[in-house]
């Protein structure tokens, strides 16, 4: 039987008296994902030039193949990028917009992506549309309904994150991309907290592009994340950064944007024997579970509420702070504060009221949420 929690936190090299329950925004990656990368470092720099030239090509697409495998897609669709964030921009910068062409988001989108489709909306004198979350306590089919009241004859795409980052929240993907197909709108999906924390299957999703991390969820190194797309939009589909394979199809653009170190890419079957080895599907859903009892027990230690009220969590979870509403100069005062206390837990603000994310991962139990709402409590006195 697999141990969870303080038994297997050695595996991590987190520091210890840290409490730490915010895998969310950068993961945290395990020893052994840690050592399968430098050895590929040391691989690298070995002998550069034979690295690159020789070895990276195919290393690089059985890499590919082992998470292609994983998300049950094949590799020929799915193209690594750093970051979820730099897959949207692939995405978005290789579209063509017209004056009073719209792109649909959620009022939950992330900030770095909704500034990416600002940027590009302002480039082609296009307009930016955010469907209406309801927080707290969504309902599944009232978000799939507003999106589809958002789609206009001139929606030219819609932006879709698979899990809010700042609501913790997870969308109702297959009616969604159901309502915008129906409309003939294309769909985008912010995979950023998809793998490992959801089961995917991305050719039954049916998006046109997703882009997902592996640093969190998955437990991989920092700078692992893939773009999939489906065989017919691969056309005109180009990397942030245009280099040597230009013109060359999809995988060849994406594959070679010059030198890096694409260590943690190639680390990405160590990490996926990791997630494995503790559980896969068994893990993901006692994160769900515990998620959803820390948060439980964090609102009664607080005497508020959770964000999600009868829908399920994944591995995160919204609970209120017990603090008067405040801007967001004194809601990130406030997360630095915790910071310098000793836990690192994320603030978002919905309504001008302060919201607490939590994150459950195998290192984690109920008793370091215990002592995360102590030390809230007694930074906010």
């Amino acid at each position: 039987m697999t141990s969870y929690g303080s038994a297997i936190r050695d595996e991590w090299a987190l520091a210890p008296g840290y409490v730490t329950v915010n895998h969310g925004s950068f993961g945290a990656t395990p020893r052994a994902v840690l050592a399968a990368q430098q050895m590929w470092r040391d691989r690298m720099e070995d002998q550069p030039s034979r690295f690159f030239r020789s070895i990276v090509p195919a290393a690089l697409r059985d890499a590919a193949a082992a998470l292609a495998s994983f998300l049950n897609a094949d590799s020929a669709d799915l193209a690594f990028v750093t970051n979820a964030t730099q897959g949207c921009n692939a995405v978005l910068r290789s579209l063509a917009f017209a004056p009073s062409d719209e792109i649909l988001v959620l009022g939950h989108v992330y900030g770095a992506v909704r500034n990416t489709v600002r940027y590009v909306a302002s480039r082609h004198a296009a307009t930016m549309v955010e469907a209406p979350i309801p927080f707290p306590r969504p309902d599944a089919d009232t978000i799939a309904a507003n999106v589809a009241a958002a789609i206009t004859p001139r929606t030219r795409l819609a932006v879709i994150d698979h899990i809010t980052s700042s609501s913790a929240l997870i969308t109702p993907l297959p009616a969604i991309i159901a309502a915008c197909h129906a409309k003939g709108v294309p769909v985008l999906v912010d995979g950023a907290h998809g793998p490992g924390q959801v089961t995917l299957d991305l050719p039954a999703l049916n998006a046109d592009w997703y882009v997902g991390n592996c640093h969190k969820w998955l437990n991989a190194a920092k700078g692992c994340a893939f773009l999939w797309a489906r065989h017919d939009r691969q056309t005109d589909l180009h990397p942030a950064v245009i280099s040597h394979g230009y013109g060359k199809g999809f995988l060849a653009e994406f594959d070679w944007t010059g030198t890096w170190d694409p260590s943690a890419l190639l680390s990405i079957t160590a990490a996926l024997e990791f997630h494995a080895r503790l559980g896969g599907p068994t893990l993901r859903a006692r994160n769900a579970a515990l998620a959803a009892e820390a948060a439980a027990m964090v609102a009664a230690r607080f005497g508020t509420e959770t964000g999600h009220g009868n829908q399920p969590t994944g591995s995160m979870a919204m609970v209120r702070l017990p603090a008067p509403a405040m801007d967001a100069p004194a809601m990130l005062a406030l997360r630095d504060r915790l910071l310098d206390a000793g836990t690192d837990v994320p603030l978002h603000l919905h309504a001008g009221q302060a919201w607490l994310r939590l994150s459950a991962q195998a290192y984690n139990e109920l008793d370091d949420y215990a002592r995360m709402a102590d030390i809230v409590l007694a930074t906010l006195r």
